[in-house]
């Protein structure tokens, strides 16, 4: 045993020795942050830094508009959603019905105004050139033609398009434009859904986590002005469901009256445009008048004054009315946040405007105003 831990002891390695330090010299002077070249130098990785993340916020831009509209949709429908559950059932069980109800909606609409919008685009696209010739009857439009040559230069250019069927290819960029947009137009809808059903899901979970960072002391305050925005928003998806609905009603009469074809079909589409904010009525007039073409100029023009006029009486005597009533909107405050909104953010900004303006006013009652008034 001895002679094996002396065999042991000699064998064992000596430690070695640890390396000399590496003389590297004298450190200089700290960098002159005042230098001039420093400051450029970090002021122009700043900028590129920043330039870099607009960019990558402009490329995801489409996905965060998606979000913005399934979060506005999912808070609009929360109204809904309590007004069931107020009727003893579970959030799953309403959240399930709204979302049934929605479906029905869409599947009833494509249906109902898909095969009619296809046959009277067609028919319009083929009554063209004879509606462009019962111009010429107008006595104007004659002589601007006559010095001017619009009406032959229109019906020229409608001919050579129609004739070799180029017209498809010309407006959606052929077979494959007309696929991408299909795919990309289902793929939008389809994210906003299912954003929708998960926002409209977790709402409540959502609220109890923001105020959780909220100070306790002031967390019972923040809790009712978030309800108390919530349900201004959802008077606010109601009050527009409730303008566009008179507008459908009124186009469907104006197409009984004016003997239009498909007039459900019609209405369906006033009520679809009539809940986007200032461009949607564009898009309905523009609608209902090309169906109204497809009968005889005259009919066209009667149901664009009538639509226009509808229209002038919508936005200053209904919708500043209903958005005051239900939200405490003021009028004016209402058609300029609308389009305060749509001049910075499109659509998406149309949408959120009126709420937004809404829940400005909420906190400026409830929080700034009563300071002012005790400081």
């Amino acid at each position: 045993m001895a002679i094996a831990q002396r065999i042991k002891k000699a064998t064992k390695r000596a430690p070695k020795a640890a390396p000399a330090p590496v003389d590297y010299g004298i450190l200089g002077e700290p960098i002159n942050r005042a230098h001039p070249f420093y400051f450029g130098f970090i002021a122009t990785l700043g900028a590129l830094t920043a330039i870099l993340l607009m960019r990558a916020l402009a490329s995801v831009s489409q996905i965060f508009i998606l979000i913005l509209i399934a979060l506005f949709l999912a808070t609009g429908l929360n109204p809904a959603v309590e007004a069931l559950r107020r009727r003893k059932l579970s959030r799953a069980n309403a959240v399930a019905v709204i979302f049934a109800s929605v479906i029905l909606f869409v599947i009833f609409f494509a249906f109902v105004v898909i095969p009619p919008v296809v046959s009277q685009g067609s028919q319009l696209i083929n009554r063209a050139p004879a509606l462009l010739s019962e111009l010429t009857n107008n006595a104007t439009i004659s002589k601007l033609n006559d010095d001017y040559g619009i009406i032959d230069t229109l019906q020229t250019k409608l001919k050579s398009v129609t004739s070799n069927g180029s017209l498809l290819v010309s407006t959606f960029g052929g077979v494959v434009g007309v696929g991408k947009s299909v795919l990309s137009g289902f793929f939008s809808f389809m994210t906003v859904l299912v954003l929708t059903l998960y926002f409209i899901t977790s709402l409540p979970q959502a609220i109890d986590l923001g105020l959780s960072m909220v100070p306790a002391s002031r967390r019972e305050r923040v809790r009712r002005l978030t309800h108390a925005i919530i349900g201004r928003v959802g008077s606010f998806v109601g009050s527009q469901i409730i303008i566009a609905a008179m507008a459908s009603v009124f186009v469907f009469i104006l197409s009984l009256i004016l003997g239009l074809p498909s007039p459900i079909a019609i209405g369906m589409i006033v009520l679809v445009c009539g809940l986007v904010p200032l461009i949607g009525h564009f898009l309905g007039c523009s609608v209902v008048t090309l169906i109204a073409l497809t009968q005889s100029t005259l009919i066209g023009v009667i149901a664009f004054l009538a639509y226009v006029l509808y229209v002038q009486i919508e936005n200053y005597v209904v919708t500043p009315r209903i958005m005051k009533k239900t939200m405490s909107v003021p009028g004016a405050v209402t058609i300029i946040s609308a389009l305060i909104g749509s001049s910075l953010l499109g659509l998406i900004g149309g949408l959120l405007a009126v709420p937004v303006a809404a829940s400005i006013i909420l906190i400026l009652d409830e929080v700034v105003i009563p300071r002012a008034n005790n400081s």
